[in-house]
């Protein structure tokens, strides 16, 4: 068999079989052009589910008469023009395969105006040889697509499209995806001269609502809780249902990566992984999400119609949105189980929009014609309980805003420091100026205390530090931070056995994780005191001195304060950090300072050294 070159009118049908499945996927294609040339109002006419006509009319910038011809060329496009574009593409379309493959497959009418052109220009192509008739006609700005008569020409595709109910089933879903991926432009859809589907443009977040709701359902608002995380060039917005809102199928499951409709594996996952737990295995979440980042770090030319990506951090972005929704989930259950069905009182609303009550998750307004006021409701931590509450407690208004308000703690006590006023020089008679003179082995330093040389121990200095911090935060609480990734670690089975047994106490200081299968937990919050260590070898660490301890000490807080005392010691320490350990002990210990050094530290006797060097010397 000779190689020969196909065909142009062969190579588009081929073409054709990716970017033409069905009428609906002529109805994306064409408007994803309409969207990338900038149109704000789209009307999408349709004939007998798409199979007889498609007509697609915009008021987007248009193409230009000289243009016309080349538009339904093949890989023709105004898109993107070199590597550099193909690696950050920003537009819904690139490849210019969508006007030739339909135009080779169908009869299609091409009208357009641009508004810096006097009259409209017209192309028609009917499955040709690259044989394009452009006239004159009458059209206003923009650009009206007819296609007519699909697969006219390719008897063996056409004979697989299904019944016209069927077919216009699948427009309404491209339409209904890209509705939610536009809120600011207006859609039209209309089936046998009688509109359909109208969804109006939306300028603010109340009519995003309205949108959300004319897509999924007045029921998926009603249970929808807002996502709204940012970090760094990523950002994760959106709504997600609560758990027994679940599904049998994945009719609401809608995801966007900068705007394009997805239908990626990895995005799926790790949504139903921040469910795996609330929800059962076979059913679907709902959800409305949008993935916004780099260009740079997503390709998008992976799939032949586009519905999967590649990311270029699939870990981080995977744990990123698990993340960003395991916490909007846990932090909705935290506030039901807050709610006390017994107490009527209604709550004062709360400021939301306040700086420090913003975080990921807060309850969705219900939008009202007159106005919005916040959604209140009650569900339970199991997805098998669906019972609503529609007032809301004082208590449990005050506990929301209590978990979404930051701890703000001074840098003197994050560093395990209390700071007091007291006379300058109180201990510089201990300490010469408050410096280290020689640091040993970064664990030990030479000062000198009252006119002697002492080596002291830094580790054991810090942790009798750290441990008097510890205990002045435990009365009102140790403060712990969420994690933006959780840390999932896998322990030993004696570790995990141990950590499960006294979940309560990590609890105490600061540390909340959930047990998982294997001996795996996953950690969610740390003590902000530990924020500067490695959260698995802290925790594993802090494990394993906790194990070594008598149960007698574990029995008490004591024991738990010494352990995430020492915990709190620097590995190392530079010569800054200990001299400002120093200084700090001044300022904590002040009259105490020369005891606290004394007993942490050990005499220098250079006796014997001066001796051996004058006797080397005579």
């Amino acid at each position: 068999m000779t190689i020969e070159i196909l065909p142009a009118r062969l190579a588009n049908q081929i073409a054709a079989g990716e970017v033409v499945e069905r009428p609906a996927s002529v109805i994306k294609e064409l408007v994803e052009n309409s969207l990338d040339a900038g149109a704000t109002k789209i009307q999408i006419d349709i004939e007998k589910g798409g199979a007889k006509r498609i007509r697609i009319t915009d008021n987007g910038s248009g193409i230009a008469k000289e243009e016309l011809t080349l538009a339904l060329s093949r890989h023709a496009t105004s898109k993107i023009k070199d590597l550099n574009d193909l690696e950050a593409i920003s537009s819904l379309g690139f490849r210019g395969e969508a006007l030739a493959s339909i135009s080779s497959v169908a009869r299609l009418t091409l009208t357009s105006k641009p508004a810096e052109q006097e009259a409209a220009w017209q192309a028609c192509a009917e499955g040709r040889d690259m044989n394009v008739l452009v006239q004159p006609a009458a059209h206003p700005d923009g650009t009206t697509i007819n296609v007519k008569d699909l697969f006219f020409n390719t008897p063996a595709r056409r004979k697989f499209l299904r019944t016209e109910k069927t077919e216009f089933s699948h427009i309404e879903e491209v339409v209904r995806r890209i509705a939610l991926a536009k809120f600011d432009v207006t859609f039209i859809l209309a089936h046998n001269g009688k509109v359909v589907r109208q969804y109006r443009a939306a300028r603010d977040s109340s009519q995003y609502q309205k949108r959300v709701a004319q897509v999924c359902g007045q029921s998926f608002i009603d249970q929808a809780l807002v996502v709204d995380c940012q970090h760094d060039d990523i950002k994760l917005w959106g709504w997600i249902a609560k758990p027994d809102f679940f599904r049998n199928q994945n009719d609401l499951c809608y995801s966007y990566v900068n705007g394009r409709m997805m239908r990626d594996k990895l995005i799926n996952h790790a949504i139903r992984q921040a469910y795996a737990d609330l929800i059962p295995s076979d059913s679907y979440p709902a959800f409305v999400l949008f993935l916004q980042l780099d260009f740079r770090e997503v390709d998008v030319n992976v799939h032949p119609a586009k519905h999967e990506v590649r990311f270029q951090q699939g870990r981080y972005v995977h744990d990123f949105i698990y993340s960003v929704c395991n916490r909007v989930l846990q932090a909705d259950m935290e506030l039901a189980s807050q709610i006390a069905p017994e107490q009527n009182e209604i709550a004062a609303p709360v400021a939301y929009e306040t700086a420090a009550a913003r975080d990921f998750v807060k309850p969705l307004e219900k939008v009202s014609e007159g106005s919005a006021t916040p959604y209140q409701a009650q569900y339970s931590a199991g997805a098998a309980l669906s019972a609503r509450a529609k007032q809301t407690s004082q208590r449990a208004a005050q506990a929301y805003q209590n978990l979404m308000t930051p701890h703000v703690v001074s840098e003197a006590k994050e560093n395990g420091l209390q700071v007091t006023e007291s006379n300058p020089g109180y201990y510089q008679e201990l300490i010469a100026d408050g410096k280290v003179l020689q640091l040993v082995q970064s664990r030990y330093a030479v000062i000198r205390l009252k006119e002697k040389l002492r080596l002291l121990s830094l580790t054991r200095l810090a942790k009798a530090i750290n441990y008097q911090a510890v205990v002045e935060q435990w009365s009102r609480g140790v403060v712990s931070q969420p994690l933006l990734l959780p840390a999932k670690l896998n322990l030993t089975r004696e570790q995990f056995d141990f950590v499960t047994l006294h979940q309560k106490d990590f609890e105490q200081i600061g540390i909340l994780f959930v047990a998982m299968k294997n001996a795996n937990i996953q950690i969610r919050q740390f003590p902000a005191l530990l924020r500067e260590k490695d959260v698995g070898k802290c925790f594993v660490a802090l494990t394993d001195l906790l194990m070594a301890c008598p149960e007698e000490k574990l029995s008490v807080a004591e024991g738990w304060q010494k352990a995430l005392a020492q915990e709190m010691v620097l590995d190392s320490f530079e010569q800054d950090s200990a001299s400002a350990l120093l200084l700090n002990a001044g300022k904590i210990y002040q009259s105490k300072l020369e005891q606290e050094l004394l007993l942490n530290s050990v005499e220098l006797d250079l006796t014997s050294e001066i001796s051996q060097l004058e006797q080397q010397h005579r």
